[in-house]
């Protein structure tokens, strides 16, 4: 999986969440990703430079990285 594509993709859905309020977006982001990302593209963000993601995008996949996420 191409990481920076895998980037952008994360960041826009955050960008879409981020009305909702940071906690929110976060949590909705994180989910989002665990529902809707196949293996492979969570195993590539996961083990990727995560420098480019936005601040919600980051916080949503640290939480997916959790034993909790």
């Amino acid at each position: 999986m191409d990481l920076a594509r895998l980037t952008y993709m994360a960041n826009q859905i955050a960008r879409n969440l981020a009305p909702q309020g940071e906690a929110e977006a976060v949590e909705l982001t994180c989910q989002h990703l665990r529902d809707f990302w196949d293996p492979r593209m969570k195993a590539a963000i996961l083990a990727g430079d995560r420098s480019g993601l936005d601040p919600i995008a980051r916080a949503a996949v640290e939480k997916l990285a959790s034993p909790a996420g």
